[in-house]
């Protein structure tokens, strides 16, 4: 077992004893590999006292392998409570233990699984619990995510080379998207929210960058069609809009995310202006990231700048299309904990990674703005995104 494996669910204990919870049982995918380190289909069962056990339906060969708790098999779920009560006595029928489990992610049937199975247990949410220890990451966490701000660095520049006036978008983000994947990007980044979903990021140029989506984003894109109605279309790349490079990548499921603003040609100055708001907004939030300080806050500072630079109606999104947060914990999932937003009370703290997306939304003209990571120190912050700031003006 490592002592990063430990160090998390014993996390996760410590929570459990504090709410009077008995054990937590881990359901979903990306959690599953952070407590365990494998993500084989299964339930992990993490007691408030003693060691884990990792019950695994498929594949139990590859989990032993992979898992750096016990894993024992799981042939069925009518088997389950026997197992429990046979793993951990306190998780008895008689007993009528208290379980946690993941509520923001499991699907209502799987619940039902686990009620019918278990018909003896309370359930009660764990998943904020799961989501503020995640929100911490450890020296290898953060070296992991600094291999992929390099390789994101490297792909904006290979994509800046390459963007050319009637290229279309999809073609632009085909070749960051292969020059990434060349290099061990997974492919895809990884979301918690509910019908929420991302491939590489969103690369659009002009009017469609600007078009409004599901996507819970200040920029949406056109997408390749209603069934993909984000990021990327067929649209030629004009001269002189702003093509927005909101981009991240997947390394050993580490995720980064990172954003700059490229034209062909000029940008128009009352762009250009909010770009530079954009950039003002970005560092005054720098002057104030570090350890104490509190997430809601440094998003109601950043509303006031835009409004005071009279561009209130086009921060992050247009009209009510607005999105809510200035930015986003990062990790395994791009939609971690802490969130800068209101009603996010947290207090920063050495160790969150964090990305901070100041825009600025134009119907019909497009989206400017910037975007960086932050780790949070002890006396700061360290960028971890490093590619060139700045409108990069390409060659008409």
């Amino acid at each position: 077992m490592t002592d990063a494996h430990r160090r998390r669910w014993q996390a996760l204990q410590e929570k459990l004893r504090a709410h009077n919870v008995d054990g937590m049982i881990v359901t979903q995918n990306v959690d599953l590999y952070y407590f365990t380190g494998s993500m084989q289909a299964g339930y992990a069962c993490i007691p408030a006292e003693g060691e884990p056990v990792f019950f695994v339906r498929r594949s139990v060969a590859r989990a032993r392998e992979e898992s750096s708790v016990r894993v024992e098999p799981l042939d069925s779920m009518r088997s389950l409570a026997e197992r429990l009560a046979g793993a951990y006595p306190p998780l008895r029928a008689d007993a009528s233990p208290t379980l946690a489990t993941e509520f923001d992610v499991l699907p209502v049937r799987e619940m039902q699984r686990l009620e019918k199975a278990l018909p003896h247990v309370r359930w009660v949410d764990g998943s904020n619990w799961v989501r503020e220890i995640r929100m911490i990451k450890s020296s290898d966490e953060i070296a992991v995510i600094r291999r992929a701000a390099a390789l994101v660095n490297e792909a904006f520049e290979h994509a800046a080379a390459r963007a050319r006036a009637g290229m279309p978008e999809f073609e632009l983000m085909a070749n960051i998207e292969h020059y990434m994947r060349l290099r061990g990007h997974l492919g895809f980044m990884r979301m918690r929210s509910y019908n929420q979903e991302l491939i590489t990021g969103m690369v659009a140029a002009g009017a469609a960058a600007a078009m409004p989506t599901y996507f819970d984003g200040p920029a949406g894109g056109q997408g390749l069609s209603p069934a993909s109605p984000q990021s990327s279309g067929m649209r030629p790349i004009g001269r002189n809009e702003p093509i927005l490079v909101d981009i991240g990548c997947c390394i050993d499921g580490y995720v980064i995310d990172q954003t700059r603003t490229m034209v062909i040609g000029e940008l128009p100055p009352d762009l250009m202006r909010a770009y530079d708001v954009a950039v003002q907004i970005l560092r005054a939030v720098e002057a104030k990231l570090k350890p104490g300080a509190i997430c809601e806050d440094l998003y109601i500072d950043a509303l006031k700048q835009a409004a005071n630079a009279g561009l209130g109606d086009h921060f992050m999104g247009y009209g009510e299309d607005r999105v809510k947060f200035l930015g986003h914990g990062i990790g395994l999932e791009i939609d971690e904990f802490p969130v800068l937003a209101r009603g996010f009370a947290y207090a920063l703290q050495p160790g969150m990674v964090i990305a901070i997306e100041p825009k600025f939304t134009f119907p019909g003209r497009g989206v400017v703005g910037i975007e960086n990571s932050y780790l949070i120190t002890e006396s700061g912050f360290e960028k971890l995104t490093f590619a060139r700031e700045g409108v990069v003006q390409l060659p008409s």
